[in-house]
């Protein structure tokens, strides 16, 4: 037996590699997640060690980066595009960085509101109004319609009248608003801290959800890194990159 022959694998076997099917295998070469086949003269497909490791590397991609991304850079690989390969990749770990950003952002807002000055005094039994919430917060009554605007606020509103009331917990959402805007967050960050309050009901325990967020997250950069480290052996392999 020739050393071609003795490099052959059949479908069958490649698939059982990693506990897919046949269906799959044949899948993967349509999407160019495999390097293409050869085929025999009688018109079976040809695989080999390379299409073997191939779809190791494009499991372990996937278990940090996700089969979309993994897919366009194995695509992007076996059609000789290495320069999006590595973009896509690249994509893949910034996108863990603007997580990472932003949760950091997050945290230092919720420090922010559990170092602040204690809340207002409650609201009145129906509801206060918003003149009252604005003397009480420091702000403007106008600022309390454009934070309603950015849906930010939710506010009550009385029957007949429709004057808008605010009851305890919209008060709170004042006052953090406020708060955070003093210390310059955009509203994107202030809306991720009011939906997260409004879900737990307790700074303290976002705060630690969110840690325990960053946590994961370290967790998937791992996953993504030893990705991209299987990537770069198996384009050493192929010649790809010295």
């Amino acid at each position: 037996m020739d050393v071609a022959s003795k490099d052959r694998l059949r479908a069958v076997d490649l698939a059982a590699t990693v506990g897919i099917s046949v269906q799959q295998v044949r899948n993967y070469v349509e999407l160019g997640v495999l390097p293409p086949v050869r085929r025999t003269a009688s018109g079976y497909r040809i695989f080999t060690t390379e299409h073997a490791r191939a779809l190791t590397v494009a499991r372990r991609l996937a278990e940090g980066h996700g089969w979309s991304r993994t897919r366009e850079i194995m695509a992007a690989v076996h059609g000789g595009d290495l320069p999006a390969a590595l973009a896509a990749l690249d994509g893949g770990h910034a996108e863990l960085d603007r997580e990472r950003a932003e949760i950091r952002r997050v945290l230092g807002a919720f420090e922010t509101v559990l170092a602040g000055p204690p809340a207002a005094r409650p609201a009145p039994r129906h509801g206060a109004r918003i003149g009252e919430v604005a003397a009480l917060v420091g702000v403007r009554t106008s600022q309390l319609r454009l934070w309603e605007e950015r849906e930010l606020l939710r506010p009550g509103r009385t029957p007949g009248t429709n004057y808008r009331v605010y009851d305890e917990a919209e008060l709170r959402a004042a006052q953090v608003i406020a708060l955070l805007r003093r210390g310059a967050y955009p509203f994107e960050i202030i809306a991720a801290v009011l939906g997260e309050l409004r879900t737990t009901g307790s700074a303290q325990r976002v705060r630690a959800e969110l840690g325990r967020r960053e946590q994961e997250l370290h967790t998937r950069s791992l996953r993504r890194l030893r990705g991209s480290a299987a990537l770069h052996d198996y384009l050493r392999g192929r010649g790809d990159v010295g």
